[in-house]
């Protein structure tokens, strides 16, 4: 049983008028008593990530997809 299902999640920063995708089409699931991470390069969008599915992201950013 999936306990946090993430489908193809794409978030943008917006600059002006014109929106920047960051993250583009992340997907994963956690199930019940499941433990994920997160690993990845400095800047390659785990913090972002975490704060889409979150809602807690900032408010230049936005979840465009997923």
């Amino acid at each position: 049983m999936a306990l946090l299902e993430v489908r193809n999640l794409s978030v943008g920063i917006s600059r002006g008028r014109k929106s920047i995708p960051i993250i583009d089409g992340c997907s994963f699931t956690v199930a019940a008593g499941e433990t994920v991470a997160l690993v990845g390069e400095s800047g390659c969008g785990k913090t972002l990530t975490s704060l889409a599915v979150s809602r807690l992201l900032p408010t230049v950013a936005r979840i465009t997809g997923g």
